[in-house]
């Protein structure tokens, strides 16, 4: 049985680390039987993050846009709630705003509705290019280059001034989970059988229409509230999505008898936590010192955050798992490259994320080929 605790325990300590309600992405979940939040989380990592940090020397109001696919009633809206009653002992006051549509609240922040939000790092990627290019296809191939991955971009001082673009700033990121592709026909087996099956891409990201067409299938628009629907009612044969939705989006109706899943992540998903720092910076002079510790203190929940996505992923029946042969795992490797350096070249991807994703690959794996390159 799927356990949506363990979903809002995942959210809950990387939400806390950060000691900031922002929101993350959580996948629609059943209105009823929500089991709450384990009790005194939210406590006892702000008593550890108030040994390296004071609270604000005057009160800080601010909106939060909250993105919960069921609104209030939804269990990231019921977290948020939480972290925000706790944020009141750091001087920070928040009114929350619930959205039931991602681009909705990405658009409410960007318009100034609100000064911080929580997005999928694919859509962050349009408030700062260079963060939002962290989940690029194929890049980072396992959890281990995941937080190598963090360590390198949120431990590091120099990187902080990439987490800044125009009055934007990325203040925090979490893992999420792989996403595997997912077939409604075990006998798509391959690039070459995909040919001419319909598979749903974000209607906001181009770069995903334009890779699906060049692997001869046909992208069908969609988006985050919608797509498992499509792929359940056989609108979609192919679907690529991380485990912790598997169950609450019911996905498996789409599986059916003949589906599976290809235990091959084509992206790994993480969440990102965005300010519009213009107006937070002349209430708060040391913001930057501030944020630059809160990064460094939130990379001590990563592994916590890893292990409840693998807890999660072992949920999924075995009997949907499908392994990758050693040569086409070779061939989607080399596919995936060849699609990184496309969307580079059109500007979708980010050149010095691209560089630090590499230098992380090849960190795990110095023998690869493309170590001895100087591509990306």
């Amino acid at each position: 049985m799927f356990c949506l605790t363990n979903v809002q325990r995942l959210f809950s300590r990387t939400l806390a680390a950060s000691l900031v309600p922002f929101v993350l992405l959580q996948p629609a979940a059943q209105a009823q039987d929500i089991p709450k939040m384990p009790a005194g989380v939210m406590g006892k990592v702000s008593d550890q993050l108030m040994k390296e940090m004071k609270p604000l020397d005057k009160p800080l109001h601010i909106k939060i846009c909250v993105f919960d696919i069921m609104g209030r009633a939804g269990p990231v809206f019921g977290i948020a709630q939480d972290v925000a009653i706790e944020a009141r002992k750091w001087n920070l006051f928040a009114e929350l705003l619930p959205f039931t549509n991602e681009s909705v609240a990405a658009e409410s922040f960007r318009t100034g509705q609100c000064e911080a939000v929580g997005l999928t790092t694919l859509r962050a990627r349009m408030f700062n290019p260079f963060i939002g290019s962290f989940d690029a296809v194929g890049a980072l191939p396992s959890y281990e280059h995941v937080k190598t991955a963090l360590q390198l971009l949120m431990g590091s001082d120099k990187t902080y001034p990439l987490s800044i673009s125009g009055k934007y700033q990325v203040v925090g990121m979490t893992p999420l989970g792989a996403a595997y592709v997912m077939v409604n026909d075990r006998a798509i087996n391959s690039i070459e059988k995909a040919a001419g099956k319909k598979v749903a891409v974000m209607d906001w990201d181009k770069s995903q229409a334009k890779m699906i067409q060049q692997l001869g299938a046909q992208p069908v628009p969609s988006d985050i509230t919608n797509f498992a629907q499509k792929f359940n009612n056989g609108v979609v044969d192919i679907v690529a999505a991380p485990a912790l939705a598997f169950a609450p989006l019911e996905l498996y109706r789409g599986l059916g008898t003949k589906g599976g899943i290809y235990k091959m992540p084509l992206i790994n998903v993480t969440g990102s936590a965005i300010i519009n720092r213009t107006r937070l910076e002349k209430e708060v002079p040391d913001l930057d010192e501030r944020l630059m510790k809160m990064r460094k203190f939130g990379l001590n929940y990563v592994d916590q955050a890893i292990a409840t996505v693998r807890q999660i992923e072992k949920q999924v029946p075995n009997r949907y798992w499908m392994e990758v042969a050693p040569q086409d795992q070779e061939k989607y490797d080399v596919m995936m490259q060849q699609a990184r350096l496309q969307l580079t070249a059109d500007g979708v991807y980010d050149p010095k994320m691209m560089a630090i994703l590499k230098r992380v690959r090849c960190h795990h794996n110095a023998k690869a080929a493309e170590c001895s390159t100087k591509d990306e």
